[in-house]
């Protein structure tokens, strides 16, 4: 480390702490400062760094510990990267939104039954969609509501042999959606 000299009147800073001032005194390798508070205090010159003074910190981060220092950062990864390639088929998910005001302009002259009608003979539509054109994915977004709608759609998928169904993914669509997989043999 180089060592510094210090002055009366110099700025600086104490390490392990906070604290900032001005030397008023230097007797050896103890330096008396007056903190910013009006304080004076006894430091040893270790303990202290003078401000605006770069020359201490370019002495300690040398070159050389900068460019070992990135080597150690950089890791190899140790994730197993899947090189498979899927069809764009396989990644497309087909996505109802079922939510009464996405299917029709204006649904005041219509009272819930024939809302909830509407809602299951759309869903029953794309489903007989996707099985037609071998689409793998579906996720129905029905809402949270009082569950109504998911109980007709839960009666609905179980009619048909060939799709299993399950909560759609959590992170991405909350709790008002079922996803539906058509099963690979109904696909062939």
């Amino acid at each position: 480390m180089i060592k510094n000299e210090w002055n009366k009147g110099d700025k600086v800073a104490v390490l392990d702490d906070a604290m900032e001032g001005v030397i008023l005194a230097v007797k050896k390798d103890e330096i008396t400062i007056e903190t910013t508070d009006g304080f004076e205090l006894v430091f040893k010159a270790n303990e202290l760094i003078k401000l605006g003074d770069t020359s201490e910190i370019a002495q300690a981060s040398k070159y050389s510990d900068i460019e070992k220092a990135k080597i150690q950062k950089v890791t190899k990864n140790h994730h197993k990267v899947n090189n498979e390639k899927k069809s764009k088929k396989e990644d497309f998910v087909l996505e109802i939104d079922l939510h009464i005001e996405k299917l029709v302009k204006s649904f005041k002259h219509m009272n819930n039954f024939d809302i909830l009608n509407l809602q299951i003979d759309t869903a029953r539509g794309q489903l007989e969609f996707a099985i037609k054109n071998r689409i793998p994915r579906i996720v129905f977004i029905h809402g949270m509501g009082e569950g109504v709608l998911k109980e007709e759609l839960d009666f609905l998928f179980g009619r048909y042999s060939e799709i299993s169904y399950q909560d759609a993914n959590y992170r991405k669509y909350g709790l008002g959606a079922t996803e539906v997989f058509l099963k690979q043999s109904s696909l062939l």
